[in-house]
């Protein structure tokens, strides 16, 4: 039996977020349909944040009621402080996550906090949640690289890994924020991470800034890793972090692990439409490394159709 990845797709948040183009309510309710009718069973859904901060997040409220509820489906949202919970648990939320950024100066520039304030901010919302039965997720964010600091020490990673696992956290995702980590450092961080807490507590987040999203998440699954994040079209970037493009595109993660032998209950050709959805909706051309292996199948599928015909 062909072992169980989880894809959890955050193109709803992390890829939408620094859109230009304002997606509806109506518009992010039918780019989730798409990616659930592709076998997609994991999300993050939106973030409870302040809307002047992230305007394409204003409809959180709205947005997380009506998400389709086919069965064994998961949402997640990020909160960044008690309101945001409050409002997340009004919506229905029953899972949270946060983003700990690694440095001083990240936290500054995303949440206006201290690393100091994030830490204990955010380990108050894990305990909160944890007591009150609803799922802790903590990111550790630029946990490989900072664009104001630098290159992260893996210390730094796992004292505050473990200031939030100690507050309450069931997961623990590390992110490469802004796709600045070698196989080598991954390598590094995930050995460590899968090491001390095990690797059904970890998940990963990589960007594909470099064009080293794919091998660095073949990295973390070699280390044990069975959740990746990943966002439909290769969507995404953080508005606050200068140079982190993209996230690593859903068909490219899904289309390596499915060729692997690995069972992600994705199909990898029905994420076309899901793409399709994601460009009309931004209307901006979107698509993983795979898109010109698809185009170039089509091409061929569409040649031996005609030649059939004659």
């Amino acid at each position: 039996m062909a072992e169980k990845v989880v894809i959890n797709e955050v193109g709803l948040r992390d890829g939408l977020q620094i859109q230009p183009k304002l997606v509806t309510t109506e518009g992010k309710l039918e780019l989730c349909q798409a990616l659930i009718d592709s076998g997609v069973r994991s999300f993050e859904a939106t973030s409870f944040v302040h809307p002047k901060a992230v305007p394409q997040m204003a409809d959180a409220d709205a947005l997380f009621p009506r998400l389709p509820k086919t069965g064994g489906v998961a949402y997640s949202a990020l909160v960044l402080n008690d309101k945001g919970y409050e409002r997340a648990m009004a919506a229905g939320v029953k899972s949270v996550a946060i983003a700990l950024a690694s440095t001083e100066t990240m936290n500054q520039k995303n949440i206006r906090m201290s690393l100091d304030q994030a830490t204990t901010t955010f380990a108050g919302l894990m305990t909160r949640a944890k007591r009150e039965g609803i799922e802790a997720r903590a990111y550790i964010s630029t946990a490989m690289a900072c664009p104001y600091e630098g290159k992260v020490p893996v210390k730094v990673v796992m004292d505050l890994a473990d200031k939030m696992v100690k507050a309450g956290a069931d997961k623990l995702a590390i992110a490469d924020t802004i796709g600045a980590s070698s196989p080598a450092q991954c390598e590094e961080v995930f050995r460590a991470v899968v090491k001390e807490w095990g690797a059904a507590r970890i998940a990963a987040h990589f960007h594909d800034t470099r064009a080293m999203g794919l091998t660095l998440a073949w990295v973390a699954l070699q280390e044990g890793v069975r959740e990746f994040d990943s966002s439909i079209g290769g969507l995404g970037g953080c508005p606050f972090a200068p140079g982190a493009s993209g996230n690593l595109a859903t068909e490219d993660l899904v289309f390596m692990l499915n060729d692997s032998g690995f069972d992600t209950g994705v199909d990898v050709a029905k994420l076309r439409r899901a793409v399709g959805v994601a460009e009309r909706l931004t209307g901006q051309r979107l698509g993983g490394r795979i898109t010109a292996w698809w185009l170039s199948q089509e091409r061929k599928a569409a040649a031996k159709a005609a030649q059939a015909a004659e």
